[in-house]
């Protein structure tokens, strides 16, 4: 069976230009400020580069801006937090698997941290309770992260529980890090509120939403169709209603613009995706949405 790891960095390639991959990995550096002075090497700049780190005599000699790189003053931490309910079993607006789609999104971003050197780690959770993987750099580490949250989700695992994740991680994660929250489309609740104000004092929080497939859409004609959270089958006459397609619609629409405004809020940067092709162009997105909050 293929590592999951070589799988993530494959279809990285496949589904970014190079360019692409460059503005993402720059992306990540620059949202971490902290540095030392110790002078490592040059690189080409890349979008979201601080200007004055530009080495102006080096870019006139080689016709193209280029960048000091820098020692780091310390390693970051990046923690994953999957939500590993049966939920993220389900299909995603894509036609996907959620699970594929999660997998890909929290492995790009963890192999990108630890090629800039920084650790990372995982805390999956759910109805069933939490779990917490330690930290670690190398990429047989990655891949057993990433199997950890394949095996854990599945259609007979237990319900969504994201309240209880992030309380996990409020009571037991001291370390400054910047945290991955992995889910699906959530409506916010004042539990969340409270538990991420709480985070956000200590860390750095992003969200990345996995988008839910659209129950209702004319597409899936009578094919039968479950909600796997609360395993039980939408029957196709509910579906065929054109009526209650468009309140689904509408109100599917209000849970995403209010996650993302209530989320911003909070100080959360979030950006949501909906397939596996979305994954790197998101991952730079949300990057590139908190480098700008933080200015």
């Amino acid at each position: 069976m293929a590592g999951l790891l070589l799988r993530v960095k494959t279809k990285m390639s496949l589904f970014a230009h190079r360019k692409t991959l460059d503005l993402l990995e720059g992306g990540y550096a620059s949202v971490h400020r902290a540095r030392s002075h110790d002078f490592d090497d040059l690189r080409e700049y890349v979008p979201g580069d601080e200007v004055k780190d530009i080495d102006w005599k080096a870019t006139a000699r080689h016709g193209e801006p280029l960048v000091k790189r820098y020692v780091a003053a310390r390693r970051h931490h990046l923690v994953l937090l999957m939500d590993t309910g049966r939920n993220m079993a389900a299909t995603a607006e894509s036609g996907e698997p959620k699970k594929d789609i999660a997998i890909m999104a929290s492995g790009a971003l963890a192999s990108i941290a630890t090629g800039h050197g920084d650790v990372v780690s995982l805390i999956v959770g759910d109805e069933g309770g939490s779990r917490s993987y330690p930290p670690g750099q190398k990429d047989e580490h990655l891949e057993r992260l990433l199997r950890a949250v394949d095996e854990r989700i599945t259609l007979e695992s237990p319900r969504s529980d994201v309240v209880g994740l992030l309380e996990h991680v409020a009571r037991r994660l001291t370390t400054r890090s910047m945290l991955l929250v992995v889910t699906d489309d959530v409506r916010l609740a004042d539990e969340h509120f409270a538990l991420l104000k709480r985070l956000r004092v200590r860390h750095e929080v992003l969200w990345l939403t996995i988008g839910d497939a659209d129950l209702m859409h004319p597409a899936r004609g009578g094919r039968e169709v479950y909600d796997v959270q609360e395993i039980a089958a939408l029957p196709a006459y509910v579906r065929s209603n054109r009526s209650l397609q468009v309140l689904f619609a509408q109100e599917a629409s209000v849970t995403v613009e209010s996650t993302e405004r209530e989320l911003r809020q909070l100080g959360v940067t979030s950006h949501r995706i909906a397939s596996q092709s979305d994954v790197v162009p998101g991952l730079f997105a949300l990057l590139e949405k908190h480098r700008r909050a933080g200015r």
